[in-house]
Formats: C-alpha cells, structure tokens, sequence
C-alpha cells in the first residue's frame, strides 16, 4: 500500500473519531433527548444539528492541522461556532482543549489581521461578548486559517492552526438549519 494512501485512510480514521468524540460532548450541553445529527461535511468543518423546533441547536466543528509543541499529548482539541436561537445565541465561538488551561490565562485566536483574547474555563476558551464572537466568524469566513494559543495549567505554551476551508460552507448549512438570516 502506498505512504499516500495510508495516510488518508489514517486521516478518515481520524475524522471519524473526531466527529464521534465532538458529537457525545456537544450531546452533553444540550438538553436531554437531543442526538446531534450531521449536517455534512464541508472539507475541514462539520455540521451538526440537534433537538428540535425552539430546542434547535446547530453548530459547526474541526480538529487543529497542528498542533504545538509536537512532543506533547494534547488530548482532543477542536473548535466550534453554534446558533442556540432558543437562547438567542449566534456565532458562539468555543475552543476545547484536552487538559485544563492556565488559571486567569486568556488564549489568544488569530485569523489574518483579527486578534482576540478569549477568556478561559478550564479546557475551555470563550470570546468575552457577541460582538467578539462575530468578528471571530467574519474573519473564519475571510481567512484560510485561525491560529489560536494558549498556556496549560502546567505552564506549557500551546499553538493550534484550524484549517478554515469548508468554514463558510458549513456555517451556511447550520445557518440555513437553524434559520438565522
């Protein structure tokens, strides 16, 4: 078998786990009976929609291209953007890392010339409000990718670069789902 054609069935393999890993956590912050279902795939980014009616939530999801320093277990890192139109929620940008992030840290998301500093939960970083968020997302669609670093609660600096192809396709498809014009 050629190194080519392993390494792509290495990357389905990974793409596979990843959106079943990314599927049961988000299954988990909504409400009960809710089974996220995908949309599509649009390259690098998948979509999901789960619940129904005024319990819809949509949302889009990817795993880093990279990660640094190579030499460390990072665990399952991805990125979303969600519509919760119940909660009038639009373009809520979430980066999980696998281990907890420094305590009063920020991490800091870069996409061509915007730079934000999100505000950290423990594996978790959020943008500070939703104007944030929107220029998180306006910069996604115009960017080919969003680098976005952090510090471990071990003192580690982390980088992670998402690749943004298929981002506004899959935007387009949780927008269309859940309505939001």
């Amino acid at each position: 078998m050629h190194l080519a054609s392993c390494a792509t069935k290495i990357r389905a393999m990974k793409n596979a786990a990843f959106t079943l890993i990314v599927v049961a956590l988000f299954a988990l912050s909504v409400p009960a009976r809710a089974e996220p279902e995908l949309i599509n795939t649009f390259k690098d980014w998948d979509a999901f929609v789960s619940g129904e009616g005024a319990n819809k939530t949509c949302y889009i999801a990817s795993v880093p291209k990279k990660s640094l320093p190579a030499k460390v277990r990072h665990g399952n890192v991805y990125m979303t953007v969600a519509h919760k139109p119940r909660r009038k929620i639009r373009d809520e940008v979430n980066v999980v890392a696998g281990y907890s992030f420094k305590a009063d840290s920020q991490v800091r998301a870069i996409s061509g010339a915007t730079a934000e500093d999100l505000f950290v939960s423990g594996n978790e970083a959020w943008a500070y409000d939703p104007k944030m968020d929107g220029r998180l997302v306006a910069a996604m669609k115009r960017g080919a990718s969003m680098v976005v670093r952090g510090t471990s609660e071990r003192g580690t600096k982390t980088s992670y670069e998402f690749s943004l192809f298929g981002f506004s396709a899959a935007y387009a498809a949780i927008s269309k789902a859940c309505k939001i014009g």
